[in-house]
Order: structure tokens, then C-alpha cells, then sequence
């Protein structure tokens, strides 16, 4: 009696035992059956489930894309109907008289993805394309730019620092709000990252704590202006960010490290220059739409190609193999600068070949020594602000082009004025 008492437990665990080994041998078989397969029990002589094998995600399928397309990228801030600070406003009038002079022109606006996707190879985009940004996140984008670009049907970037949104730091009644971000989200409105609270970047200073910081501090205060407010995107408004506009167009190499650490694809300054297939992704310039400075966004459509595309690829020289004066992101106090660049990274020149074109100038007269391989122009009108410059040239029956962008310091003197002794009468 003790031992059928004893064998009873025993008995009964192995049998739960056998039960739960064959419901999760069952429930494995179900999980592993492809959808419409037959589910009955398989018997002693029914071969083993089948699994379902795991695919590799297709990666992007490279296309022949046109390598002599070109972008202009456009900046704006405010919109207001009397202009009081130029630098950052415009009226209504004015930016819908400029997005029709796009549709004139025969220019395609194109959205931000669309243009990244050609970056990659993955798409292409007509010859001659536009992108349209807004940055800070002014609450006329909202009421004002978004109907406009409505009527015209085009796609538009939103650059946000989080902590001028409605309710931040900065955010005061101006201010685009949450809500209003995801309606426009929801209407497919590109939306990317512009630091946190839109402080120089290359400053250790936090203008919130208001105290300047130490070397780690300021490193975690840069992960955060260039990461965190990625997050804070990301998270509020449940989309991908991959876009950073640095504050002011102020950077360094470091900087564009961090962005790139913290994942984005591309980083956007606001020295503007024509964008080419070969342009560098980690610092491209934009066009900045001042209310007293109109010029700037017919001297931008000037400054990219008139051509209907096609053609062989145009192959780029960067920039630093240019010797370039003044050079790439230089700033110089003289309006009146020699402009040259040294061409030999180009290859055998054919000298009739080469052209220069300066923003706000169009093409200019320049020479070209075939001895030393450089071009050169001796600028006679003074020139303000962002400059770039595009050189062109055939090598080997190919086209051959190089482009950088320098600023002139307000108020700046010409050497040459300035050490003119005073004419003897």
C-alpha cells in the first residue's frame, strides 16, 4: 500500500511531463507551419515540421542615376508682412513671388529624402532641383509658408531646436507648437534636427545653465544640442530623423563627428553652394533668404546648370586639393579679394575650357595660366557676405568641376584702399 502511494506522484509528474513536452513540440510545429499549410497532428510517420527560413532584408537597389543633376537649398526663418529684422524675415509676398520663379525656371522643388536617396544612388531626380528648409520653427511656418507651399505642391523641411518649441526654454508665443508639428507630420512634412537651444556649437558655454563649461561638460552638452534633441524628435513626433542643420552654419570637424555618431546621414550649413552628386554629405551649404537681400535667391538658380541634364558624369575635384585663396570656409576682411585656385588636380587642362563663376557675379573674366595650372580673378566690385565660387573645366574630353564657398567680414577694407597714399595734388 505505501508503495503504490509513493508510485502515485511519480507516476502522475511523468505524465505531466509527456504532456507539456508534446504541447511544446505541437505549439513549435504551429509556429513554424507557413499560413494556408494543413495543422493536423502529424503521426508516428509524418516527416518533421517545416521552418520557415529566415530572408535577408533586401538591401536598396542601386539605379542609374543622373550624376550631373544639381540642388540649390533654400533657408528661411519668418515670415511677417513688415519686415523689421532682415536676417531672419521676409514678407508673404515675396517668398510666394520666389517659389513661383521656381515653378518659371523650370526648377523641381523635391523632398529631403528624395534628394538623400539620389546621394545614395537609390533614386533619381530631375536635372535641376530645389529643397526648401525652415528653420526654428516659428509659428508662421504654421500659418503662413505651409498654405503657401500647399498651392504649389511642394514638399518642404522643417529644422526644429527643441527647446523653441512652444513651451521650451524659447518657446514663447511665436513658436510653432507639438501639436502643430505632427499635423504637419501627418500631411508629410520632412521634419529634422537644429540643436537643442541654437547656441554656437563650437562655444563651451551653456547660455541655459548660463555658465561656461569644462572640457567633459562640454562634450555631454554637445552629445546632448546634437543627440539628445535628435531623440526628443524622434520621440515626441515618432519619426526618423537623419538631417542636422548646425546653428548659425557654425562648425568644425568635430562637430560633424558627433553628428555623425549619433546617427546622422547628412549635416547642413548655411553656406550656400550648388549640391552635386559628388558634394560632401557632412557639410552642405544652403542659401539663406534675407528680407533686404532678394538677389541671393535668383543668384543661387545662376548658379546651377541651365542644361536640360544628360551627358557624361561631371567628375568634382574637393575643394582642398584647390590651394584655393581665399580658401574654403575662410573668412576675409578684404571685399575686393584674387580669387584663384590651383587647377592641376584636374588633370591635362584644355586652357580655353575654364570658367569661374562667383556668386552674385555670374561668370567673371578670369585668366588661366596653362604653366602653373592656375585661374584667377581680380574681384572689382565688393562683395558681402557668403561667397562661392564654382570653377569649370574639360580634361580628357570630360567635364571637370571644383566649388568653395568663403564669407567677407562685414565692413571690411580692400588692402589695396586702405594703403593708397593720399594722391599728391
Amino acid at each position: 500500500m505505501r508503495l503504490k502511494l509513493v508510485a502515485a506522484p511519480v507516476l502522475l509528474a511523468l505524465a505531466l511531463a509527456a504532456c507539456n513536452k508534446k504541447q511544446k513540440a505541437q505549439t513549435i510545429g504551429e509556429g513554424s507551419t507557413p499560413a494556408g499549410a494543413a495543422s493536423a497532428a502529424p503521426g508516428a510517420g509524418s516527416p518533421l515540421p517545416t521552418v520557415a527560413a529566415i530572408t535577408a532584408p533586401t538591401p536598396p537597389v542601386k539605379v542609374a542615376v543622373d550624376q550631373t543633376a544639381q540642388v540649390i537649398v533654400y533657408g528661411y526663418h519668418r515670415f511677417v508682412n513688415q519686415v523689421r529684422r532682415p536676417d531672419t524675415e521676409i514678407t508673404p509676398q515675396m517668398f510666394e513671388q520666389q517659389m513661383q520663379e521656381l515653378k518659371n525656371r523650370g526648377i523641381t522643388v523635391i523632398g529631403m529624402q528624395d534628394f538623400l536617396a539620389w546621394k545614395r544612388g537609390e533614386k533619381n531626380i530631375p536635372p535641376r532641383c530645389a529643397i526648401i528648409t525652415f528653420d526654428d520653427g516659428w509659428k508662421s511656418q504654421y500659418d503662413v509658408a505651409w498654405p503657401i507651399m500647399k498651392k504649389f505642391g511642394y514638399p518642404f523641411t522643417l529644422f526644429i531646436y527643441t527647446e523653441g518649441v512652444r513651451g521650451g526654454h524659447f518657446g514663447g508665443g511665436e513658436a510653432v507648437t507639438w501639436e502643430q508639428l505632427a499635423e504637419m507630420r501627418d500631411a508629410g512634412v520632412d521634419i529634422q534636427a537644429h540643436s537643442e537651444t541654437h547656441q554656437d556649437l563650437r562655444k563651451p558655454y551653456d547660455k541655459v545653465a548660463k555658465k561656461k563649461l569644462s572640457p567633459p561638460e562640454y562634450e555631454q552638452w554637445l552629445q546632448n544640442e546634437v543627440g539628445r534633441c535628435k531623440e526628443t524628435l524622434e520621440q515626441r513626433l515618432g519619426i526618423k530623423v537623419n538631417c542636422f542643420a548646425v546653428p548659425y552654419g557654425f562648425y568644425n570637424q568635430h562637430i560633424k563627428d558627433v553628428a555623425k555618431g549619433v546617427g546622422y546621414e547628412a549635416v547642413f550649413t548655411v553656406y550656400g553652394q550648388p549640391i552635386t552628386f559628388r558634394s560632401t554629405i557632412d557639410s552642405l551649404g544652403r542659401y539663406l533668404i534675407e528680407g533686404n537681400k532678394p538677389k541671393v535667391f535668383v543668384d543661387a538658380i545662376s548658379m546651377i546648370a541651365t542644361s536640360s541634364g544628360g551627358g557624361a558624369p561631371v567628375a568634382e575635384v574637393g575643394s582642398s586639393n584647390l590651394a584655393s585663396k581665399p580658401a574654403d570656409g575662410e573668412t576675409t576682411r578684404n571685399p575686393l579679394p584674387l580669387i584663384s585656385a590651383n587647377l592641376s588636380a584636374f588633370g591635362a587642362i584644355d586652357p580655353g575650357s575654364v570658367t569661374m563663376r562667383v556668386s552674385g557675379l555670374g561668370v567673371v573674366p578670369a585668366s588661366f595660366d596653362p604653366k602653373t595650372n592656375t585661374v584667377s580673378y581680380q574681384v572689382t566690385k565688393k562683395l558681402r557676405d557668403k561667397c562661392s565660387v564654382i570653377v569649370e573645366a574639360k580634361s580628357g574630353g570630360k567635364k571637370v568641376e571644383a566649388h568653395w564657398t568663403f564669407a567677407v567680414e562685414e565692413g571690411g577694407v580692400s588692402p589695396a584702399v586702405s594703403a593708397s597714399p593720399t594722391p599728391k595734388k
